[in-house]
């Protein structure tokens, strides 16, 4: 039987996407659920999987955009494939082996190949595959290779960052060409399509930090995951929003759309890169709630598992660029969504405190907007009412207020 696999829709509003590349080779055989290419959106990198077991045949190759809905490859299922073997195999002649004189006969024996070597030997899974289905072994394969060349051992010397000597006829002047992936075209026309601004502030860390340290150990105890930052700026962003709901729009043809849900996308960096999952509807979540959220989908996109519903549809994005050491940043938008919050790296700076100074762990945020839709008076308010509650994070159980404000009904 003949499957066929289409390209599936990415998300709203994308009708084209590109096969980045795929993970197994033309003719192999594959297993059903197996991620056998990778298509690139404009929003996001996607695994393809097949949905059967059979052999592979591609249809459309690496580089080319296809429309989604498009059948990309097909695969012949195992009832067919088996019949192709048995075919092959029945017409190909048996040959009788011939008899060489005694004299004649000389024992070659395979360089042996040590432990140690075949130990550091990286097979990747397609090959481990082939290598499975025709029962042959590490020893068997490295005897049946060609000789090693140098350009072999330039290649293993500089994939360990071992130096080589060049002459001056080996200096190279080549130069890598890769097509550009949607994903990165996407982001010259958030900037040309749009009034992109950026509005910054700092936030003192102290207390969130200090709440963090005190009662880790007891939240792990009752909830069995750690406690990060991410979720207490989720739920204060959640916060804000509801206190400046133009942040939390977007333009759809000429109308702007304000909803009154807060989808806030949390952006987590994985092997195929920067992937933005959804937790939806955070303004009635806990901040366990989200933690545990954040957790479970973030481990979902670091194995591959992430589906399109769960990256699409946000209504504003937190991204933390202090994860990989970035002082202060502009975030670029998420299109459709016309804001995005920016964290970065804590550092101890010296701040004035009550006339007096002092050293305080320190964070910068930053807000990129849409100024077609955001007012600079909402997106500083915004961002100052973040900092205001990170600063102070028991008004996170009272939407923004101080307990003294609830107490007194103000």
């Amino acid at each position: 039987m003949i499957f066929e696999i289409k390209i599936p829709s990415p998300g709203e509003s994308i009708t084209e996407v590109e096969i980045g590349r795929w993970l197994v080779e033309d003719g192999a055989s594959v297993s059903k659920n197996q991620e056998i290419a990778e298509i690139e959106s404009d929003k996001a990198t996607l695994p393809l999987n097949a949905s059967a077991n059979g052999i592979l045949k591609i249809l459309v190759h690496e580089g080319e955009r296809t429309a989604v809905g498009t059948v990309v490859c097909q695969i012949d299922g195992d009832e067919n494939a088996q019949k192709v073997e048995k075919k092959a195999a029945k017409e190909t002649p048996k040959q009788e082996p011939v008899a060489a004189p005694k004299s004649a006969v000389i024992k070659e024996e395979a360089p042996a190949v040590t432990k140690e070597v075949t130990n550091h030997l990286k097979i990747t899974p397609a090959a481990k595959a082939v290598m499975e289905e025709a029962n042959l072994n590490i020893d068997e394969l490295i005897s049946g290779l060609r000789r090693i060349s140098r350009k072999d051992v330039e290649a293993v010397l500089g994939a360990s960052n071992v130096s080589l000597p060049l002459s001056s006829t080996e200096i190279t002047r080549e130069v890598d060409r890769n097509a550009m992936s949607p994903l990165r075209q996407r982001l010259v026309a958030v900037k040309n399509e749009t009034a992109m601004l950026t509005t910054f502030n700092e936030i003192d860390m102290s207390h969130l930090m200090e709440l963090r340290k005190t009662h880790q150990q007891a939240f792990v105890d009752k909830y069995g995951l750690k406690l990060g930052f991410m979720s207490f700026f989720t739920k204060a962003v959640s916060i804000a929003l509801a206190s400046h709901p133009s942040v939390n729009s977007l333009i759809e043809d000429e109308d702007i759309i304000t909803p009154r849900y807060h989808d806030i996308g949390i952006a987590v960096q994985t092997p195929k890169g920067l992937m933005v999952p959804i937790v939806r509807n955070a303004e009635t979540k806990s901040i366990e709630g989200i933690e545990r959220e954040i957790k479970e989908l973030a481990d979902k996109a670091r194995d591959k598992k992430l589906t399109v519903q769960e990256m699409t549809g946000g209504t504003f994005t937190i991204t933390n660029g202090g994860v990989f050491g970035s002082l202060m940043s502009t975030p670029i938008l998420n299109p459709p969504q016309s804001g995005i919050l920016g964290m970065h790296t804590i550092k101890d700076r010296p701040v004035a405190i009550n006339g007096k100074v002092e050293i305080r762990p320190m964070m910068y945020v930053a807000l990129s907007y849409d100024h077609r839709i955001i007012d600079g008076k909402d997106s500083v308010g915004f961002l100052v009412k973040v900092k205001d509650l990170i600063e102070n994070p028991a008004k996170l159980l009272f939407n923004g207020k101080s307990g003294d404000e609830v107490l007194l009904g103000l």
